[in-house]
C-alpha cells in the first residue's frame, strides 16, 4: 500500500514551531520585567498576579487597552520596530496612572501574516523595555500567526495593563478652581495623529530616509521617537501629595485632554506662550497650513501629560518631577468655566 502525505498547518502557513521558537526567545526579556507580585513566567494558559505580594491591602483594579495606530506603517516601512514596543506600553500604563493606578502587569498581542522570529522578538523586547521602564511585569501575550489577513511584512500590535491602587484614592479627586497645571514635556509626536503626519510626510514629497527637517537623524527614525513613560514620575508626584488629577495628551490632543479630568462648571485656562511648540509640530504646521485650532486638538503640542495640583504644592511638586528628569511647565490653572480656555499662541 502507499500512504498519500495529507496537509500540514504549516502548509497552511502557521509554523507552530517557529512560535515556540519565539516563546522561548523572549523569556528572559520577559524575566527582567518581574516584580513584587509576579507569579507565572510565559507559556501558561493564564498569567497568574499575587495582589497581596504586591503590598496591596484593599485594592481597586484597573485596566486599560490601546495600540500604537498607523505609526506601525512607519515602524514597517523603515524596519525600524526596536522601540514602537516602547509606544505600546506608554499608550496603555501612562492611562492607567490617570486614574491613581500602579501598573502592575502588561499583556500583548502581537499578529502577523507570517511569523519572522526575529522581527517580532524586537519588538517583543521592546515591550519588554516599555514595561520594566513603568515598574510594569510583561506576564503574558499572544503571537498570532495569520496568513492571507496581513500583507508580508505587516503586523498589527494591542496592549493590555493592569493596575492597582487602594480603596478611595483614585483621581481625579478634590479639583478645584485656583488649581495649577502643570505640563511634562513631550518627545515628538508620540503615538496619534499619524495618519495625518503620513499625509503630510506624502505633501512634503520627502522619503523616510531623507534628513529630518527639523533635526534627530532621518525623518523615518525622528518620527518613530517611543512616546514617553510618565509612571514613575506621576506615582512619586501622587504620592507625595496635592496632586488632584492626570491628564494624558493622546488623540485630540490638548483641545479634548484637560476637561476630562475637570469637574462641570470648571475649566482649564491654558497660557500657550508658557512653553515653545518643538520643531517637529512647527513642520507639521507648516507643511500642511494647519490653523492654530486644528493642531491643538490633533497633537500633544509639545506635552505629554499634564498635572491639576493644589496650588500651594504647584512649586514642591515642579521641583519633585524636574528632579527625576522632566521638563515641567506651569502651564495654566483652573477657572470658571467649561472646556479650555486659551491664551497666548503657539505659532
Amino acid at each position: 500500500m502507499t500512504t498519500k502525505n495529507g496537509l500540514t498547518y504549516a502548509d497552511a502557513g502557521v509554523d507552530i514551531d517557529a512560535g515556540n521558537a519565539l516563546v522561548e526567545r523572549i523569556k528572559p526579556a520577559a524575566k527582567r520585567t518581574s516584580r513584587p507580585g509576579t507569579m507565572s513566567g510565559l507559556g501558561g494558559f493564564g498569567a497568574l498576579f499575587d495582589l497581596k505580594a504586591a503590598g496591596y491591602v484593599d485594592p481597586v483594579l484597573v485596566a486599560a487597552t490601546d495600540g500604537v495606530g498607523t505609526k506601525l506603517r512607519i515602524a514597517i516601512d523603515t524596519g525600524n520596530v526596536d522601540t514602537i514596543g516602547i509606544d505600546l506600553v506608554a499608550m496603555c500604563v501612562n492611562d492607567l496612572v490617570c486614574q491613581g493606578a500602579e501598573p502592575l502587569f502588561f499583556l500583548d498581542y502581537f499578529a502577523t501574516g507570517k511569523l519572522e522570529i526575529e522581527q517580532a522578538a524586537r519588538i517583543i523586547e521592546g515591550i519588554a523595555e516599555g514595561c520594566a521602564q513603568s515598574g510594569c511585569a510583561l506576564i503574558g501575550g499572544e503571537t498570532a500567526e495569520m496568513p492571507g489577513m496581513y500583507h508580508k511584512g505587516d503586523f498589527d500590535l494591542a496592549g493590555f495593563a493592569v493596575g492597582a491602587m487602594e480603596r478611595g484614592s483614585d483621581l481625579p479627586k478634590g479639583v478645584a478652581e485656583g488649581d495649577v497645571l502643570l505640563g511634562l514635556g513631550s518627545n515628538g509626536v508620540h503615538s496619534n495623529g499619524y495618519s495625518f503626519v503620513r499625509k503630510v510626510v506624502e505633501l512634503s514629497g520627502l522619503g523616510w530616509d531623507a534628513a529630518s527637517p527639523f533635526g534627530g537623524g532621518t525623518l523615518g527614525q525622528a518620527l518613530l521617537a517611543p512616546t514617553r513613560l510618565y509612571v514613575r514620575q506621576a506615582l512619586a508626584a501622587i504620592r507625595a501629595g496635592g496632586v488632584h488629577g492626570l491628564a494624558h495628551i493622546t488623540g485630540g490632543g490638548l483641545t479634548e485632554n484637560p476637561p476630562r479630568v475637570i469637574p462641570e462648571g470648571l475649566a482649564c485656562e491654558i497660557d500657550l506662550s508658557a512653553w515653545t511648540l518643538p520643531p517637529v509640530f512647527r513642520w507639521l504646521a507648516k507643511t500642511a497650513g494647519m490653523s492654530e485650532p486644528e493642531l491643538l486638538k490633533t497633537f500633544n503640542c509639545g506635552i505629554g501629560m499634564m498635572l491639576v495640583v493644589a496650588a500651594d504644592r504647584a512649586e514642591a511638586l515642579q521641583a519633585l518631577l524636574a528632579g527625576m528628569g522632566e521638563t515641567v511647565v506651569p502651564m495654566g490653572r483652573v477657572v470658571q468655566g467649561e472646556g479650555v480656555q486659551y491664551k497666548g499662541a503657539l505659532l
